[in-house]
């Protein structure tokens, strides 16, 4: 039951999405229901759709988690250090840098590194379809944006405060998820045994 409550809110949050990517249609539906109506729309199928994955993720987690593949420990490793740079990525999209300018598109980038180093240390059936779903979407919509032009950050401040800032945040916040975030709320300790 879980896993397919997980499926039905990836359906509907990554629906969400990719409808986005599609722009005559979202100029559309901006034209029927007013810029903040959309917003609105908008945030709800996503919060319905991020509600229906967490729960159906939870419960398919305590109903047994179905194996597919067995990945080596040392995966863990490399787990870290891409989750790392996931955490650094999306911490630079919020601060204009050099950073975010090279990465273009800095939050999709962190989507695709963190979907990868989950894939890397879960084999199972629930977690390749969570982690993938959210791969393919990110990698999907970077397609799409660069079909239609938009290439993202393109300039950055002079200087490199903004850049020094980004490490030191990501940094914090990449201790704080590993260290309190994800032994606490997810129940899996990612430094140590």
């Amino acid at each position: 039951m879980g896993l397919a409550i997980l499926i039905l809110g990836l359906v509907i949050f990554l629906g969400g999405h990719v409808f986005v990517t599609f722009r005559g249609s979202r100029e559309k539906a901006i034209a029927r229901l007013g810029g903040n109506g959309y917003r609105i729309a908008f945030a709800i199928v996503a919060l319905i759709g991020l509600v229906l994955i967490i729960y159906g993720y939870g419960q398919y987690r305590a109903e047994g988690l179905i194996p597919i593949w067995s990945p080596p420990a040392f995966m863990r490793h490399i787990t870290v250090l891409v989750m790392f740079f996931a955490v650094i990525f999306m911490t630079a999209a919020f601060v204009p840098s050099h950073i975010r300018m090279w990465l273009k598109h800095p939050m999709l980038n962190s989507i695709k590194a963190w979907a990868l180093a989950h894939l890397l240390v879960n084999g199972d059936l629930g977690s390749i379809v969570l982690f993938g779903s959210f791969l393919a979407w990110a990698s999907y919509a970077r397609v799409a944006a660069k079909r239609r032009g938009d290439r993202g950050a393109t300039t950055a401040p002079a200087g490199w405060i903004n850049d020094a800032l980004v490490i030191v945040i990501g940094i914090i916040v990449f201790l704080a998820l590993g260290y309190a975030f994800h032994p606490i709320v997810i129940g899996v300790p990612v430094f140590g045994r």
